[in-house]
């Protein structure tokens, strides 16, 4: 499935959720959409645990 479709679904979901469930069901939405996303990332191996909880780089400072 390409992005565009997978982006396509998401905007609809959106907008449904916008449209008949308001502001809060948006949101919901969108945070639900999110997690699931970082999970799937997950799932295919494109993230790991360790890239959310690795200490900072000194080099930046």
């Amino acid at each position: 499935m390409s992005m565009a479709l997978v982006g396509l679904v998401a905007g609809m979901a959106l907008g449904f959720a916008g449209y008949f469930g308001g502001f809060s069901a948006f949101l919901l939405v969108a945070a639900l959409g999110a997690i699931g996303f970082v999970i799937g990332r997950f799932l295919d191996g494109d993230l790991e645990p360790g890239d959310f909880f690795r200490p900072r780089d000194d080099r930046h400072r």
